[in-house]
């Protein structure tokens, strides 16, 4: 097992803080502030789709060099691979829960990781699935 996080972040966090700026500044600020509060961690999967993401979409997507240099940031903190027993377990969830598949493998790599909480803006806020709750924390408290 790798080292924990308390808190699990999914891609969208990460992007209003490397992007958010001109669209959603209240996000970004948010966002930046998990980030620097630093008891967090990520998956691989999270990381991949930051970078494609990060790269394509958004008013200013970044340049893939400056992408790179988020995930290699990113990627300090505690990170899940993927590897096949995730695979099984994102479509174990998927299937008990009756979500996406790539939702669930979010889910799976947080309880890995011993996480708790998943701060996301694309799942149910309040949800707990399996050991882990659902924060938006782009909701007013």
């Amino acid at each position: 097992m790798i080292a924990g996080a308390e808190v699990f972040l999914d891609t969208n966090i990460l992007i209003y803080a490397a992007q958010g700026g001109r669209v959603a500044p209240e996000k970004r600020e948010i966002a930046r502030r998990i980030i620097l509060q630093g008891n967090y961690g990520t998956s691989g999967q999270v990381l991949a789709e930051f970078y494609s993401v990060a790269i394509r979409k958004g008013a200013r997507p970044l340049t893939p060099e400056t992408a790179a240099k988020w995930v290699r940031t990113l990627a300090k903190k505690p990170c899940q691979p993927i590897d096949p027993a995730l695979v099984r377990a994102g479509i174990d969830l998927s299937q008990r829960y009756r979500i996406s598949y790539w939702d669930a493998a979010i889910i799976a790599a947080a309880e890995r990781l011993g996480a708790r909480v998943v701060y996301s803006e694309d799942l149910n806020h309040g949800q707990t699935y399996g050991s882990v709750r659902v924060e938006n924390p782009f909701l007013p408290a």
